[in-house]
């Protein structure tokens, strides 16, 4: 995978360890907070981060997510960008696993078809043995500028 430029998000978390799925989860729910989105919306960012995380950790044993307020997508929007990336394994077959709901029988795991629901934008490339990029962005019309 290539190197990446990762110095203008706002945020940026390292996920190495289970604690660092609620710790990013909470972090990101207080940034859409702060921004002002519906709370609705919170629950699917903060679900969409700890999700990401989750898989990182889960697969890739380490990685980031980086977390960025983005403005002037169009007139009175502004956005969450959130990028999840990991020198892992990466993901075989992965048309196939972006179309999966997987299920647990104590809790509900979203997968990549989940995750991609939850969003307005959804991008993902991964090389086997390489490791994972995701980028999701999640949009909201900013009534104080109407």
């Amino acid at each position: 995978m290539e190197d990446q430029c990762f110095q203008d998000y706002d945020i940026a978390l390292e996920i190495k360890n289970e604690d660092d799925i609620a710790i990013s989860r909470q972090v990101v729910r207080e940034f859409a907070q702060e921004l002002n989105f519906s709370m609705g919306d919170i629950i699917k960012i903060a679900t969409v981060v700890s999700e990401l995380a989750r898989n990182i950790y889960t697969y890739a044993k380490e990685g980031y997510i980086y977390i960025r307020k983005k403005e002037g997508l169009t007139e009175n929007v502004v956005g969450i960008e959130i990028l999840a990336y990991d020198n892992g394994p990466g993901i075989k077959n992965l048309d196939q696993v972006i179309g999966k709901h997987i299920y647990y029988e104590r809790n509900l795991k979203l997968g990549l078809a989940g995750i991609r629901s939850l969003v307005d934008r959804f991008y993902v490339e991964s090389q086997v043995g390489k490791g994972t990029v995701i980028k999701v962005e999640k949009r909201k019309v900013n009534l104080n500028e109407l």
